[in-house]
C-alpha cells in the first residue's frame, strides 16, 4: 500500500514518517519510504526547482506537464519496485504538488489535483492530511538551525492550509479513495495518528509490484 503524509512545513510529516517506519520495523511489517519526486527528467527537474523557490520557470500548462510528467516517472521507476518489496510511506507527493502548483501560479488547486490524480503509480491508497495548527508550525520552524524557505511564512502557511484542505477534497471526491485529517500537535496525536496508519497498513493486501 503507498501512503501519504501531507501537510504544511512544520505540520510534523517527518515526524510520523520516522515513528511510522520504526513502528513497522519492530513488529516486521515490511515498509519502505520515499519523497515526493522522481528527480530522473532534468527539464520536470528545473520546472520543480523553481517551483519550490515559489518562482514560475514556465506557463501554468507547461509547469502542470511537467510535474506530471515527473510523477509519472516516480510512480513507475521509484513506487512500483518499492511496491513489489513491501508498503511505501511518502513525505508529501500529489497533492502537494498540487499546492505548490496552486500558490506558484494563482492555478485552482483542484485542477492540479484532476491533471494529477490520473497517475495511477503514484496514487496514493491512503492520505493523511497534518491539520497542525499553522502558528505552531512556524513555531516549529523556527527553532530549525535551516533558514526559511518559500511558503513558511505567516501569510504563505495560511495560503497554503487553505490549499491543503481544499486539494484533499478534491482528492477524495475524484478518487473515492480514503483521507484521515488529523493534527500532529502533542505526542498522545502522534501516537494516534501512528496507531490509525499501522492498522490500515495490516488490513492492507499483500504488496504486488505496480504497472
Amino acid at each position: 500500500m503507498l501512503l501519504s503524509i501531507e501537510g504544511i512545513s512544520g505540520a510534523g510529516k517527518s515526524t510520523l514518517r520516522d515513528r511510522l517506519l520504526d513502528a513497522a520495523r519492530a513488529e516486521g511489517l515490511p515498509l519502505g519510504h520515499t519523497g515526493q519526486f522522481s528527480w530522473l527528467s532534468l527539464p520536470a527537474t528545473r520546472t520543480i526547482v523553481r517551483l519550490r523557490s515559489g518562482l514560475r520557470a514556465v506557463d501554468s500548462t507547461k509547469a502542470i506537464s511537467a510535474v506530471r510528467l515527473d510523477l509519472d516517472l516516480h510512480g513507475r521507476h521509484n513506487l512500483a519496485p518499492a511496491l513489489a518489496r513491501g508498503h511505501v510511506v511518502a513525505d508529501r507527493l500529489t497533492l502537494s504538488t498540487a499546492c505548490q502548483l496552486a500558490l506558484v501560479h494563482g492555478l485552482p488547486v483542484t485542477d492540479g489535483v484532476r491533471q494529477l490524480a490520473h497517475v495511477p503509480a503514484a496514487r496514493a491508497k491512503l492520505t493523511v492530511l497534518l491539520t497542525t495548527p499553522a502558528g505552531l508550525c512556524l513555531e516549529r520552524l523556527s527553532r530549525r538551525a535551516t533558514p526559511r524557505r518559500f511558503g513558511e511564512d505567516p501569510d504563505t502557511a495560511a495560503r497554503l492550509t487553505d490549499l491543503y484542505n481544499q486539494a484533499t477534497t478534491a482528492w477524495a471526491e475524484l478518487t473515492g479513495l480514503p483521507v484521515l485529517r488529523h493534527p500532529c500537535s502533542t505526542g498522545s496525536e502522534l501516537d494516534t495518528l501512528t496507531a490509525m496508519c499501522l492498522s490500515a497498513l495490516r488490513q492492507a493486501p499483500a504488496p504486488t509490484a505496480r504497472v
